[in-house]
């Protein structure tokens, strides 16, 4: 392999490692500043999450208080 080709080769493996490794850390920001909402969804204890099923292991959101009719 010449002298020109092996640059050529390294060159592609480092913009390559340098795109993953800037695709992950946008990855990494993305997930530390987005604030999802909260969905509906059935709390433990409650409903069929009783059984332990399908249920959130531990919700950060307040349930909204329900108003009588």
């Amino acid at each position: 392999m010449s002298t020109a080709a092996s640059l050529r080769l390294w060159l592609a493996i480092g913009l390559a490692a340098l795109g993953l490794l800037a695709a992950n850390a946008h990855l990494v920001y993305v997930s530390m500043v987005s604030q999802p909402a909260c969905v509906a969804h059935v709390r433990s204890g409650e409903g069929t999450a009783s059984s332990g099923i399908f249920s959130a292991a531990q919700s950060s959101c307040q349930p909204l208080k329900q108003r009588d009719p």
